[in-house]
């Protein structure tokens, strides 16, 4: 290590797979000044070694796991203060509780659990832990969503639009065979596909937005692209325990890609919408006030930088604090909010749209 990373929190990754190849280690080269990760782990010695090849300009002293063993190591390594875990969504919630077990802080990629009940016996054994290790250990869910500035500074406007009457998400995805998360094994052996998938962002971003939870859904799912696992469509009707009602829409596949959440209120409204500027892809943020009148602004995408800037401030601020408390739109009990309306509304797709309450947390 070198004289200047003395200090630093020493983190390790867990998985070397697409997301950590192209966002996790770009990601955290933009912020080695303040963390240093040691290692590199994923099953096979081929994977782990490609990825720590990546890093390695960075975080020269980077080593590669794989392996019972490397997992093994990475456990019982004092110097590694915190773990994100980047695998597949059926193992992610087993793998953090053995490393918080080990008194390791965790940021677990979402979603969070594969359904609720998964993740009420994982919030029992985390709870338990708590209790025994100290520092406590946190355990955080990487939902960029709820870090990008243009749901931060959107939430400034709620309070300009006056009483909500209409809250609309609509999801036009482009999950087709040139998207490379196409063929990933794992989110199509997930029960949901890539509706939890890749709802879970969806409905974290109207959650952010709106500032209020949900009260009861009503779903009608389907499944027409028979390439792409069941459902890969959903139109929901949801209620916020504010009254106001919603539609969530979402396509996984669809030729024409289109992504916006809009609020409308008394007094005007707030939209949200994917787009891109001058060549940078974000967000472009929406308000119409009482005139009519709209006031637009842009922001890029960077909730995966801010998060990882959030959970690298959480271990050195928890390291330094007893009984600090973490940066709460990370909680892990936030990113099981987001799974228990996807669930929700998949339970109601069975049910041919009846009324379901949504679990509480």
């Amino acid at each position: 290590m070198a004289a200047s990373d003395v200090g630093l929190p020493s983190i390790a990754i867990l998985g070397a797979g697409i997301f950590v190849r192209t966002q996790y280690i770009p990601r955290l080269r933009e912020i080695a000044d303040i963390v240093v990760v040691k290692n590199i782990w994923s099953r096979s010695e081929n994977s782990a070694r490609a990825a720590a090849d990546l890093a390695r300009e960075f975080f020269p002293d980077i080593e590669c796991k794989w392996g019972d063993a490397g997992l093994e190591d990475i456990i019982q390594d004092k110097a590694i203060q915190g773990v994100a875990v980047v695998l597949a969504g059926q193992v992610q919630v087993d793998i953090s509780l053995r490393m918080l077990k080990a008194g390791k802080h965790v940021l677990q990629e979402k979603p969070a659990a594969s359904n609720v009940t998964d993740a009420n016996i994982a919030l029992s054994t985390y709870k338990s832990l708590c209790t025994q290790i100290c520092p406590r250990p946190i355990w955080a869910v990487a939902e960029n969503y709820r870090f990008e500035p243009a749901f931060v500074e959107s939430k400034k406007f709620l309070n300009e639009i006056g009483d909500m009457m209409s809250v609309q998400v609509i999801v036009e995805g482009s999950m087709n065979s040139s998207n490379p998360y196409f063929m990933s094994s794992w989110r199509r052996r997930f029960t949901g596909g890539f509706i939890l998938d890749m709802g879970v962002h969806y409905i974290a971003g109207l959650r952010m937005v709106v500032g209020c939870e949900f009260s009861t859904v009503s779903a009608v799912t389907s499944h027409v692209d028979t390439t792409l696992p069941p459902p890969d469509n959903i139109s929901a009707l949801f209620k916020l325990e504010n009254g106001c009602a919603g539609v969530f829409v979402m396509v996984v596949s669809s030729k024409s890609p289109k992504i916006f959440w809009r609020v409308v209120g008394s007094k005007g409204t707030l939209q949200i919408e994917r787009g891109n500027k001058d060549g940078k892809h974000g967000y472009i943020v929406l308000y119409y006030n009482t005139t009519g009148q709209s006031e637009s602004f842009f922001y890029p995408f960077s909730g995966v930088n801010e998060e990882l800037k959030a959970f690298v401030n959480d271990i050195s601020e928890a390291n330094a604090k007893d009984g600090y408390e973490a940066e709460p739109r990370s909680s892990y009990i936030e990113g099981v909010r987001d799974v228990a309306v996807l669930e929700a509304m998949l339970e109601s797709g069975m049910k041919q749209g009846a009324e379901v309450q949504v679990r509480k947390y």
